[in-house]
């Protein structure tokens, strides 16, 4: 039986900043239908790595392949036309903008690859997938209102739907519970597992409630590489991550 190709691969990929490297030769694979959490404390390699598999960075080493394709010369914007889409830890919208256009930007974009399709665009397929992403994340009935009038958890929100607008195959969400309410939390969880039906979903995350509910593996960083990787179970009775990360003592020594 022939192996399946994971969606996403990276091969002792890494990044050095001068004389710091953040990241070295982390070896990621993610299948199709995943949720994958990944974690570690600040400063352990999450924000770099997601950036190196988005194309917002170059790597010093390695390489990057999304659906068996070699990605690691092409950008953001080409590997956003292959299905990476990237949501920001800091919100990122148009604040001036309503809703409505925010998502339509995002729509516009993953069909006008060429100048030419400009000719083809037809208005309302284009209106149908805004409708279609507010929807999802429950924006539609705000979707007239300036963005930056948003309370901040539905700025979020605004995002991922930008984000859905791209259809993407792969959704890197960063720390998407930040800055939100519990119930607001709640409502994003259930949107993760709706997203997760259709897309492949990598998720960097502090609040270890959320990777344990929503993630199927789970991805542990520390120091620029991988100490620990697998089942939400698996991870929660690793040694090292109970100390360094859930909180939980170490067993004292016999």
């Amino acid at each position: 039986m022939a192996a399946v190709t994971p969606l996403l691969e990276t091969r002792a990929i890494g990044k050095r900043f001068g004389g710091l490297e953040a990241v070295s030769g982390v070896d990621l694979r993610l299948d199709r239908g995943e949720v994958r959490a990944l974690i570690g404390p600040n400063g352990a390699g999450k924000t770099t790595l997601v950036s190196l598999i988005s194309g917002r960075l170059s790597p010093t080493t390695g390489r990057v392949f999304f659906g068996g394709r070699d990605v690691t010369g092409l950008g953001a914007p080409d590997r956003v036309r292959l299905g990476i889409v990237y949501t920001f830890q800091i919100t990122s919208i148009y604040r001036k903008l309503t809703v409505r256009d925010n998502v339509m930007l995002a729509a516009q974009r993953r069909r006008l690859q060429r100048f030419t399709d400009w000719l083809g665009l037809d208005a309302r397929t284009l209106a149908r997938d805004v409708e279609t992403a507010l929807g999802k994340v429950g924006l539609f009935a705000v979707a007239g209102e300036p963005a930056g009038s948003l309370a901040y958890g539905h700025q979020r929100l605004l995002e991922i739907a930008m984000a859905l607008a791209l259809r993407p195959s792969l959704l890197v969400l960063d720390e998407p519970t930040q800055g939100l309410a519990a119930a607001e939390i709640d409502g994003l969880c259930r949107l993760v597992r709706e997203i997760a039906a259709e897309s492949t979903v990598l998720l960097i995350e502090h609040n270890m409630a959320v990777v344990l509910e929503l993630a199927s593996r789970i991805t542990v960083m520390d120091r620029g590489r991988v100490i620990a990787e697998g089942t939400p179970r698996e991870i929660e009775s690793h040694p090292e991550v109970q100390r360094a990360y859930l909180g939980q003592p170490a067993t004292p020594a016999p």
